[in-house]
């Protein structure tokens, strides 16, 4: 099959997710053919049957905004003439799957059908803008097929949408168990600390909704009571809060800024505990990639997250802006060496098992095979 995928190419849970299934089908012998601004971040070297088309937006004075998404929808028009694609998945709401459904009419036979999944912040924040519901609503509803990263979000998308439960599939995100392992991949416990101290992680795009300054919080309450270094990965507008909120509490010399990875696997194998503090999250594929290395989870109890994190077996959920409570359950792993490995070998199992690769690919090649077998909506 030849798959067409749009996505953000930048930093964060959605683009990562297109792009390691672009490379996951692309490994199941399907050509795939990625559509943006620029190579999504962990698109890196050659893969075969794998392309990128770079999304080229005119330059004209009269634009005050240059309008990427109808340069988007043209983008995705020429690779399905041009590539003959038999489906066009898009991940996130807005713009692709406007852009999409343009770029469909623009054929007189309706073109490829359109898949749309649906990721979080593009239901639960962008989408719920005033002036983007009414297109967000209409873009996801002009979409063949429509998936959803967790049962949260799909049940936000019912009520906040009205868009039918029946026409949203479940599908959740999933983690390259082969890659993200303890032992297998180069291990920089060296660098981070001595032997003798705990690596504390997080990874996340710093935007206010990850709340990384209360990351910092939690770590300082572990560090009263173990030693431990936090290595923060990833940038975005809250850095500088959560760099200043470690100065503040005294901990900025235990506190690693590393800046944006993509080989975040290095850095989760060296983990002993993950820690995220986001106000909400549809799903938490940092986390789950953690624990798919053997690192337990300590987060607050939002959105998606307990799908992802069996509160008491994998890691602790404490409710949002407990940084107290969060503290107190990263220090008793941390400290009680059978209780961590119970649960690193629960979090491991529950990655493998219950979210890899193999076991999640498939749903979305059935999703894909029922959309060209089906009607439009």
């Amino acid at each position: 099959m030849k798959i067409g995928i749009s996505c953000y190419p930048t930093y964060g849970g959605s683009g990562a997710v297109a792009t390691e299934l672009g490379l996951g089908l692309a490994g199941q012998g399907h050509e795939v053919h990625f559509i943006s601004y620029a190579p999504p971040f962990r698109l890196s070297g050659f893969q075969e049957r794998v392309y990128f088309h770079e999304v080229e937006v005119a330059a004209y004075p009269l634009f005050e905004h240059p309008p990427y998404a109808l340069a988007l929808a043209a983008a995705i028009h020429e690779t399905v003439v041009r590539e003959r694609l038999d489906v066009v998945h898009v991940h996130y709401a807005i713009p692709h799957a406007t852009s999409a459904w343009i770029a469909r009419e623009m054929h007189e036979d309706g073109g490829p059908p359109l898949v749309t999944t649906l990721h979080g912040t593009d239901v639960t924040l962008v989408g719920q803008h005033p002036s983007l519901h009414a297109i967000t609503r209409f873009s996801i509803l002009r979409s063949q097929r429509i998936t959803a990263v967790s049962r949260y979000l799909k049940r936000e998308t019912v009520r906040d949408f009205g868009v039918p439960g029946e026409r949203i599939d479940v599908v959740p995100n999933f983690v390259d168990t082969e890659r993200y392992q303890r032992g297998r991949v180069p291990s920089r416990r060296d660098v981070f600390a001595p032997s003798e101290e705990k690596i504390v992680a997080h990874v996340s795009n710093f935007r206010p909704l990850k709340r990384v300054s209360e990351v910092v919080d939690v770590f300082a309450g572990i560090r009263r009571r173990t030693a431990a270094k936090l290595v923060m990965v990833g940038d975005g507008p809250d850095r500088p809060r959560a760099d200043e909120r470690a100065r503040a509490l005294g901990v900025r010399g235990d506190v690693i800024f590393l800046g944006k990875h993509v080989a975040v696997e290095e850095i989760l194998a060296s983990a002993d505990l993950f820690v995220m503090a986001s106000e909400n999250e549809s799903f938490g594929l940092a986390a789950l990639e953690a624990m798919s290395c053997g690192a337990p989870v300590v987060a607050y109890r939002a959105g998606g997250v307990p799908e992802v994190v069996a509160d008491g077996e994998t890691g602790f959920l404490a409710p949002v802006g407990a940084v107290d409570e969060a503290a107190e359950a990263g220090a008793r792993l941390l400290g009680d060496a059978a209780l961590w490995k119970r649960f690193s070998r629960a979090g491991r199992q529950t990655a493998v098992e219950g979210f890899g690769v193999r076991k999640v690919l498939p749903m979305y090649e059935a999703c894909y095979e029922a959309a060209v077998r089906g009607p439009a909506p």
